[in-house]
């Protein structure tokens, strides 16, 4: 039985209101402006990265992004980015919109 299946089975005895609900959700967590799309990404953003030698520890640095390093429009650990001041590393949270 496949993962969508068990969905669904769990899904089953909800009433329409709330499956509506749960999609709305979803949809909503689909499409926030977390860093990993390239198309929410851009020059002039206040953002939160997080650098190469911070990956373990989850340490952010905060800073004005410069440009796009990742040419993707996706990435499953956030866009990478330069800063104004040089540093370089993926998107983790962005703070303010240009």
């Amino acid at each position: 039985m496949g993962v969508a299946s068990l969905h669904l089975i769990a899904l089953w005895p909800l009433k329409d209101k709330t499956i509506r609900q749960l999609a709305i959700i979803k949809d909503n967590y689909l499409h926030m402006k977390n860093g990993k799309t390239r198309a929410d990404v851009k020059p002039g953003m206040l953002v939160n990265i997080v650098l190469k030698k911070d990956q373990r520890t989850g340490i952010l640095t905060e800073g004005i992004v410069k440009n796009l390093l990742t040419s993707a429009p996706f990435h499953h650990r956030g866009i990478k980015v330069r800063l104004d001041d040089g540093q370089i590393g993926r998107v983790q949270e962005i703070l303010e919109e240009d």
